[in-house]
């Protein structure tokens, strides 16, 4: 890999984090009732959204659904079976007890997101599109569910809540 190359994929990584910080930053701004500074950083956070998507539009990122569908099987499941498991034994030797709970609905998210990737995949490879349906997503624990929210998350037990629904 060339260094042009390497520099877009840091560019990339750099961008995508500054995006979610900013983010965060501009909840807590509003929390402190700042609500121009909030819109700062939601200005910068699309800012840095764009950036990223350049970047990844560079690297020869976006490709067809089915390839998408395949690299992001790929990555969840990376997550679930090996990079998650490994981060909550660590938390755990370490006594991080709050790393580890977030890690453990982490990895328990992520084994989902493969479940429906590849239920979308096999509804790509038979030249279909998923069934219409609503989408909600935890906001403790990033739980995403099809159909209807659940009285209580069976990943957080947050009640429904807390549940969003995706658009």
């Amino acid at each position: 890999m060339s260094k042009t190359e390497n520099n877009i994929e840091e560019a990339f990584s750099g961008e995508s984090k500054a995006r979610s910080k900013y983010t965060f930053f501009a909840e807590k701004a509003e929390e402190e009732g700042k609500s121009q500074i909030a819109k700062l950083f939601r200005a910068a956070a699309l800012a840095e959204e764009i950036h990223a998507g350049n970047h990844f539009k560079t690297m020869d990122g976006l490709k067809t659904t089915k390839e998408n569908l395949l690299s992001a099987i790929q990555g969840e499941n990376y997550e679930h079976t090996e990079m998650y498991p490994e981060f909550v034994e660590t938390a755990q030797e370490e006594s991080k007890e709050q790393a580890e709970k977030w890690f453990d609905y982490a990895l328990k998210v992520e084994k989902k997101h493969e479940e429906f990737y590849r239920e979308a995949l096999e509804a790509i490879e038979n030249d279909n599109d998923l069934s219409e349906s609503d989408w909600f997503v935890c906001e403790v624990c990033g739980n995403t569910v099809r159909g209807e929210a659940p009285e209580n998350c069976p990943i957080c037990g947050a009640p429904r809540e807390k549940f969003q629904e995706v658009d």
